[in-house]
């Protein structure tokens, strides 16, 4: 009966994890603009984004305030 309560747990976690990795594989992902001058711009307001900003988040496609507008904590 335990062996039975730790498979379904085990399936349980291992479908969840399997949900997770489908998520991931299957977003857009988005591509970042650049203007006449190759610096990276906002997806929303067109600004460039800060130097700063694509040191720490090299993949970042919107300014710092863009992306709280867009992701809420």
């Amino acid at each position: 009966m335990t062996a039975d309560l730790f498979d379904r747990a085990s399936d349980a976690e291992q479908a969840f994890r399997d949900n997770a990795i489908k998520r991931q594989l299957d977003r857009v992902v988005e591509q970042p603009r650049t203007d006449s001058a190759g610096s990276r711009c906002c997806l929303d307001c067109s600004d460039p984004i800060p130097q700063a900003r694509l040191v720490a988040v090299p993949h970042a496609v919107r300014c710092f305030g863009c992306q709280a507008i867009k992701e809420p904590r």
